[in-house]
């Protein structure tokens, strides 16, 4: 079992999770006005791939769907594996909504095929007026977001700020209560839309 397998566990594919995703895209301009977070115009999601034939046509409708999806928006979108071995959709867009959006899109083709239960995470990197990135990651398994801040030295995080940040936004935001279950996700390809030259569109 992989490390995102033991983090976030198995999850009934049940559709209704995926939506949960837009609560952030409305939670931006608390983030913003309140926080002083801006996004960084990247989203990503985690996805555990299968060896299975349906799976494979799931993927190559959700490439599908993102192509279409990002000649709509302009959204730039990539996949891109990470040290794990699992899949990620990489998207960039200066429109937030759009990143959001291209997120879910993704994810809700990954759930129509079938397989939720492979959808591990989704990870919005927002930055700080110093510079620090401060990620809100939303676990499908418990469809709720946490904060995610990753210090600039080492795989060492602030868990103060993740605290405070968590506490400031439970009425925005579906917040995971237990930080517990604040699995760190360290090293996630999500620049992979500027260059990759594994775009989608």
């Amino acid at each position: 079992m992989k490390l995102l397998d033991v983090l976030f566990g198995r999850t009934k594919p049940v559709r209704s999770r995926a939506e949960g995703l837009f609560a952030v895209a409305t939670a931006a301009v608390t983030l913003e006005t309140q926080l002083r977070l801006k996004p960084t115009g990247r989203g990503g999601l985690a996805i555990r791939p299968v060896s299975a034939s349906d799976f494979s046509a799931t993927e190559a409708e959700m490439r599908r769907i993102l192509d279409l999806s990002s000649k709509e928006t302009g959204a730039r979108v990539a996949l891109a594996k990470d040290d794990y071995g699992y899949l990620w959709v990489v998207a960039r867009d200066d429109r937030f909504e759009d990143v959001v959006s291209t997120v879910y899109a993704a994810s809700l083709t990954i759930a129509d095929g079938g397989y939720l239960d492979q959808v591990l995470a989704a990870m919005f990197p927002f930055v700080d007026e110093d510079g620090q990135e401060v990620a809100w990651i939303y676990n499908f398994k418990r469809a709720r977001f946490y904060p995610f801040v990753p210090l600039k030295t080492g795989q060492r995080r602030d868990n103060a700020t993740e605290l405070r940040l968590a506490a400031v936004m439970e009425h925005e935001l579906p917040i995971e209560r237990d930080p517990a279950q604040w699995y760190a996700l360290w090293d996630a390809p999500l620049a992979a839309a500027d260059t990759s030259s594994e775009e989608v569109r």
